[in-house]
């Protein structure tokens, strides 16, 4: 795929209309299983309701997860402020809506500090209509893919190549996937509201503004790059970017509450967003937040979209379909394939497809992984695609009501991924149970076991959805567990000579370590250790079968048996 993506050929129009056998509906689909990855798309024609137990989910965790989700509407302890005031969120695995609940106010206050009086407020509704802020960067990527299918538009063709006024202050060598892909150089953001008195004059700004940095050399996300795309989306089609987006997506797929400039019938349905004085808004409701996009007329590539939690399942169905949706498809696989395989390799912390984010776990939580694609809205919305499970969360907020500065949602959007993830389950490796690390901020889990005195080597399956910064060790004392001094070891044959941390293959793997001599007379203790951050937990670290063998490889400790294990931050798990 990447080989002929930087070939520039240029994609074939898929047929707007295909058809899923009824024996297909239910294919390339792992129920409940965390630990099954996927490669290939769903084909689940229509989603539909479902219950947890369904498809292998604990409803029990999606409760718990929806829990702290719905928590963060209140006042917290060491906090000023509610994250918001209302939020919906939606989980989908496997064709089934499992879990759809609003919670809160849509509509709580009458200015920045202020609330409106009580029978005003306006309860929040699974069919609350939502500013997705940056979300729409997805929708004019989409558009612009569905150009380059069409042939109007060449991924590594220059975007001056389309709109030829673009071609200043050192842009000429920016091109449609540097932008895609948010490497083209441009500064993070220009107040267009504030300079310039009309739309047009405004994305001439865009035009002439120079590049903080070389085409092609560093990762800097920036809503100019999307501002961009629209416009060269409208320009090779002839049709509006707001026209566009309704013929390829929302049309198509039967989104009949997403769009620009949602109308004033819908204003009820609406969530409120943030008391503006600058620029002189008051309570912005019903109108785009976002500033820029405000000044473009609502319409711009990089924010203006609304839409609500269903409408974003039916978009999130459609990608983990490969581009379909009830027969009707607005993208070839291949193209989705592009959108969602990393681009950026060089910025190994920045992994971006054409058009989505990869593996983010400040908020994919626990279901982060290289097959893992979403996107965030400043007003406090996320999208999370999970490929490798058929899966998909939609936190939706007003994050924003009144006041961008009191705090930041991304708690809850982790929380509320890594509950989906938490709710499916892993096999153990061997037996019916596993060792499991806690996740506590700040914490250094140990799992000590005393060896009998022939132990010359030691092997285990452990089962890592962590970062990097909240590393596995082995650990090895001499002296009867007063000390203990790091041990080299291997990962599926791979040495390692420091702590390790991964996430994302969703396999059992292989650990070895040899093991030092005893000391005579003293005892040895062998120490599986995880030390926590205070960021993301992931899913975490699993440990099973641990075996502990002298030097002709025979067993002298069978970890599966009542071996005298000492636990502190470790507890016993069956899935």
């Amino acid at each position: 795929m990447r080989s002929w993506l930087r070939a520039g050929a240029v994609l074939a129009a898929g047929a707007l209309v295909i058809g899923l056998a009824p024996s297909q509906a239910e294919a390339g689909i792992t129920k409940g299983r965390f630990d099954r990855p996927q490669s290939d798309y769903a084909k689940v024609r229509k989603l539909a309701e479902g219950t947890p137990r369904q498809v292998g989910l604990d409803g029990p965790t999606l409760d718990k997860a929806w829990a702290e989700v719905a928590s963060w509407t209140q006042t917290k302890p060491g906090d000023k402020f509610p994250r918001y005031p209302g939020a919906v969120l939606t989980y989908g695995h496997a064709g089934k809506v499992v879990l759809q609940n609003a919670t809160g106010f849509s509509r709580r206050y009458a200015n920045a500090t202020d609330e409106l009086p009580r029978d005003q407020w306006i309860e929040t509704g699974t069919d609350t209509i939502y500013d997705m802020a940056s979300v729409s960067k997805l929708f004019t990527s989409i558009v612009v893919m569905q150009q380059v299918e069409k042939g109007l538009i060449d991924l590594d063709a220059p975007a001056a190549t389309y709109i030829p006024e673009f071609a200043q202050n050192g842009k000429e060598a920016v091109t449609i996937r540097m932008l895609l892909t948010h490497t083209s150089g441009f500064t993070p953001f220009i107040p267009l509201w504030k300079t310039e008195p009309d739309r047009a004059a405004r994305l001439q700004q865009v035009w002439a503004q120079g590049l903080a940095n070389p085409p092609g050399s560093t990762y800097t996300y920036s809503d100019l790059n999307l501002i961009t795309l629209g416009e060269v989306a409208a320009k090779v089609s002839g049709k509006p970017l707001d026209q566009l987006v309704t013929d390829g997506i929302t049309q198509p797929l039967g989104m009949v509450d997403t769009g620009y400039n949602p109308p004033a019938s819908k204003i009820n349905r609406i969530a409120a967003t943030e008391f503006q004085a600058a620029p002189d808004r008051g309570m912005v409701w019903g109108q785009v937040h976002d500033e820029n996009a405000w000044s473009l007329d609502g319409i711009a590539g990089h924010a203006g979209i609304f839409s609500t939690a269903k409408d974003m399942s039916i978009l999130a169905q459609a990608f983990l379909n490969g581009g379909t949706y009830d027969r009707r498809r607005i993208l070839s696989e291949d193209s989705v394939t592009a959108m969602i395989t990393n681009e950026n390799t060089e910025f190994p912390d920045d992994a971006h497809g054409l058009g989505f984010e990869l593996d983010q776990m400040w908020y994919m939580g626990g279901l982060a992984s290289g097959r893992t694609a979403g996107h965030t809205g400043y007003t406090g919305t996320s999208l999370v695609l999970d490929f490798a499970s058929n899966s998909f969360v939609v936190l939706l907020s007003n994050r924003v009501h009144p006041s961008r500065e009191w705090g930041s949602v991304n708690p809850a959007r982790e929380a509320a991924a890594t509950g989906l993830a938490d709710a499916m389950s892993v096999q153990p490796a061997k037996g019916t149970d596993f060792w499991r690390s806690d996740r506590a901020a700040k914490s250094t889990n140990t799992l000590d076991l005393a060896l009998p005195p022939t132990a010359a080597s030691v092997e285990l399956q452990a089962f890592f959805e962590t970062e990097s910064s909240d590393p596995f060790s082995l650990q090895v004392s001499t002296d009867g567990g007063k000390t203990f001094a790091f041990a080299p070891f291997s990962v599926d044959g791979v040495a390692q000579t420091k702590p390790y941390g991964a996430h994302g293959l969703r396999a059992w793997q292989d650990v070895t370590a040899t093991l030092p001599a005893p000391v005579a007379g003293k005892p040895v203790v062998l120490r599986i250790q995880q030390t926590q951050d205070t960021l993301y937990a992931g899913r975490g670290l699993l440990v099973d079968d641990v075996q502990v063998r002298d030097a002709t490889g025979r067993v002298v400790l069978n970890g599966e048996a009542a071996a005298p294990y000492v636990a502190k931050g470790w507890s016993r798990a069956t899935r």
